[in-house]
């Protein structure tokens, strides 16, 4: 197997076990995030509905013009701003998906911006 096989080999099986201990909280909406290389989509889901309640990424047009949008600062933007959104349609607390992704640069960004903000996770 080649590097770009196994990257993402590991990627799904983290991946699987975040979802497998997210699923037994079901109660509470989930806070779901997408990285790519040039553009981040956060959104907070309903499970039990099946729902998307709100959905924001870096391609939105509120979102304030940046030379790049998906380096840290474009994460704590998206952050702060999703969290600032969640306030206002009354949610507080949520469950974090990092997605498969380590807890490490634009992902840790990205949710130390959203709980500074209001959101509790």
């Amino acid at each position: 197997m080649d590097k770009i096989a196994l990257k993402k080999k590991r990627i799904t099986r983290r991946r699987f076990i975040i979802k497998k201990k997210i699923s037994t909280n079901k109660d509470v909406l989930r806070l779901c995030i997408s990285k790519y290389n040039n553009n981040l989509y956060a959104q907070i889901i309903d499970d039990q509905k099946q729902h998307t309640v709100i959905a924001l990424s870096t391609l939105s047009k509120d979102f304030p013009a940046m030379k790049n949008k998906a380096n840290m600062e474009g994460a704590k933007t998206l952050g702060k701003m999703l969290a600032e959104r969640a306030v206002k349609a009354g949610i507080k607390k949520v469950v974090f998906d990092r997605n498969g992704y380590i807890y490490h640069g634009r992902v840790k960004a990205f949710a130390d911006a959203a709980r500074e903000s209001g959101l509790e996770f």
